[in-house]
């Protein structure tokens, strides 16, 4: 344990010592990451990570950076502190992933209004589990404790990932067609988007966090808000290994108005049947104690779609059969067509 120690700076409330605790308690969740090329030894001043790059003929890095937004609120609320992680990484490299890219590493960032050791390290040990659910190593990041600028049991989460792709494996929209078929990825609920909207529906409506709702199956509303978002990498890599990928969208704000388009070419829209869609009861509540139209739930949420692949018709059935194989409940949503209209609910 280093023993720095400012009593002046700790009369301003900042805790130097709390810093060192919450490195030394976060150790065993770094550790959980490491993958070859990433040093586990973490506190010096930046992460180093040797990339893998045999058999690629000219190697493309991408990043994505993101944070988890005002969902940490619920997780100050109910003082649980060990998911939010999941959601950040997931933000990240679900984004990377839809370029074709295997994410490599991850780093966070924390800012907080008093640094809790304990607290701290759960909110890494989130980040970590995500990390291993994304197959990448966290090899460093930042707590910042902020005085003043925040309250005592605050925080805010980011963090950036930077994932690896041959040049010629790059995913682009171009390449989709008239007549591909479109493929629904399930959410695990809301993810990790459109949640001031979802407490300002819980405060108009007067809705409790520990409220508990039968179709939610006996889980409060504040348990299944805090399902952490679907990490889509593993699938959809091993995906990419079994048919012709043609473009990828990651759900997230905007809903399916906004992201599913950004996987299209100009001049082809996405044609989805609404009836074939399996959504979450957490969304129908929403709605129904917001008074929110279907139009507006769609331009906001994901609507337990956390994804969407794009494949030529004739490679559909092999698509879903690797998916499934890789765990995920996938099927077919929708197609693409000839149309100005970008996102149509048929």
């Amino acid at each position: 344990m280093n023993d720095s120690r400012s009593d002046f700076y700790a009369s301003a409330g900042v805790d130097i010592t709390a810093g060192y605790k919450a490195v030394e308690l976060m150790r065993a969740h770094i550790r959980r990451t490491v993958i070859p090329g990433a040093d586990d030894d973490i506190g010096g001043f930046g992460g180093a990570f040797v990339p893998d790059l045999a058999g690629m003929r000219e190697p493309v890095l991408v990043s994505g950076t993101d944070g988890v937004g005002t969902k940490v609120k619920l997780a100050f609320e109910l003082d649980k502190h060990d998911t939010v992680g999941i959601d950040c990484v997931a933000m990240c490299v679900n984004d990377i992933v839809c370029c074709g890219a295997r994410p490599l590493f991850f780093l966070d960032y924390i800012a907080c209004g008093r640094n809790i050791p304990e607290k701290i390290a759960a909110i890494v040990g989130g980040v970590a589990e995500g990390c291993v659910r994304a197959g990448c190593a966290l090899i460093g990041g930042e707590t910042a404790e902020h005085p003043g600028l925040m309250l005592e049991n605050e925080y805010d989460l980011a963090g950036f990932a930077v994932g690896i792709v041959d040049r010629e494996k790059i995913l682009k929209p171009a390449s989709v067609a008239e007549g591909d078929v479109i493929i629904a990825l399930r959410s695990s609920g809301v993810h990790s988007n459109g949640f001031s909207l979802v407490r300002k529906i819980l405060a108009d409506s007067h809705t409790a966090l520990t409220d508990v709702f039968d179709e939610l199956g006996g889980k409060t509303v504040g348990e299944t808000l805090l399902t952490p978002t679907r990490i889509y990498v593993k699938p959809v890599l091993a995906l990419m290994d079994a048919v012709r990928v043609k473009s990828v969208a990651h759900i997230t704000g905007g809903g399916f108005y906004e992201n599913i388009p950004r996987a299209l070419p100009e001049g082809l829209g996405a044609k989805i049947d609404r009836a074939s869609l399996d959504i979450p009861p957490i969304f129908t509540l929403l709605a129904r104690l917001g008074g929110v139209p279907e139009r507006e739930m769609f331009n906001v949420y994901n609507m337990g779609v956390g994804m969407t692949v794009i494949v030529a018709p004739e490679d559909a059935d092999k698509a879903l059969a690797a998916l499934r194989a890789a765990g995920e409940d996938a099927y077919v949503c929708g197609m693409v067509a000839r149309s100005q209209e970008r996102m149509r609910l048929c």
